[in-house]
């Protein structure tokens, strides 16, 4: 069968490739795919560059959680220079299957502070993913910090996290509380006060916030096509 235009190319971006199916998901309530929370930690990293944050692509991040061979995951994660970064943020997925691409259905967030030594993880669905968060966290405390410090780091689900009204905004919410942290991290004043990063993230990712990020990033998308 031939290729549809929904599979046509309509940008490259860092390492990211967007279709003009891509379009289509921003453009109606629709759950967000790998590629476009890629594309949009890409650009927040590259318009807002800093040597001490990480923002881990969704493939990376699932890979590292599901990867079957464990001895191998320390080579595997070197070239992310985990050890290196004061905040590390990690989208979580509950695609159980490493074998389906573009599987799961629910997206959350899971962000190592340095400072704190310590995993948060950001639930727009109650907690729905804490299973998936842990297996995370527990496949990388040893990658991001050395074994005296990883038996001490410390692990907690946001219960102030901002809940989503809808079964589909996941992936927006993810977004919206990667996009506040990043901010909070380059402008906090109290360092180790995860209490201020949680804060943030109430404060800024509201339904309207989410809701106008959908139209936002389909906008920067658009913008950065005309460049190009």
């Amino acid at each position: 069968m031939g290729r549809s235009a929904a599979d046509d190319m309509i940008l490259s971006y860092g390492d990211v490739v967007l279709r003009r199916s891509d379009l289509g998901i921003l453009s109606g309530p629709r759950f967000l795919n790998d590629r476009i929370i890629e594309f949009y930690f890409s650009f927040l990293s590259s318009t807002q560059p800093s040597q001490d944050i990480l923002l881990v692509p969704p493939s990376i991040a699932f890979w590292l959680a599901n990867c079957p061979n464990p001895e191998s995951l320390e080579e595997f994660a070197a070239p992310l220079g985990l050890k290196d970064k004061k905040l590390v943020i990690f989208p979580v997925n509950d695609n159980a299957d490493v074998n389906l691409a573009e599987g799961g259905s629910h997206w959350s967030l899971l962000a190592y502070y340095r400072d704190a030594n310590v995993f948060v993880h950001h639930d727009s669905l109650r907690s729905m993913n804490r299973r998936g968060a842990l297996q995370l966290y527990k496949a990388v405390v040893g990658l991001v910090t050395d074994p005296d410090t990883a038996a001490h780091t410390k692990y907690m689900e946001s219960t102030d996290s901002p809940r989503q009204l809808n079964g589909y905004d996941c992936g927006l919410y993810v977004t919206a509380t990667a996009r506040a942290i990043y901010n909070w991290y380059e402008s906090r004043e109290e360092k180790g006060k995860v209490g201020s990063w949680i804060s943030a993230v109430k404060e800024q990712v509201t339904p309207t916030a989410v809701e106008n990020m959908r139209s936002e990033i389909l906008e920067l998308i658009r913008g950065l096509m005309t460049s190009q």
